[in-house]
């Protein structure tokens, strides 16, 4: 994501559907595993943050965020 220049880690409360989330958590599971004790260690708040960044990324969010019409 730093190709377009610098960027900014932020917080964020963002609307998504249960489904999308419940696809994101699957496919977390399963791309990690278990660990030895037969848990999951992985932080799918994270994940879910990395995948809405690299969507934002790829379908160009800077130019959406600079019009100033899709503001209402």
């Amino acid at each position: 994501m730093g190709d377009r220049g610098e960027t900014l880690l932020i917080s964020a409360n963002v609307e998504i559907s249960a489904k999308a989330l419940e696809s994101i958590v699957e496919n977390v599971k399963q791309m990690t595993g278990r660990d030895e004790k037969g848990y999951y260690r992985v932080d799918t708040a994270e994940k879910t943050g990395e995948i809405i960044s690299r969507f934002l990324s790829e379908k160009d969010f800077e130019s959406y965020a600079k019009n100033p019409r899709n503001y209402y």
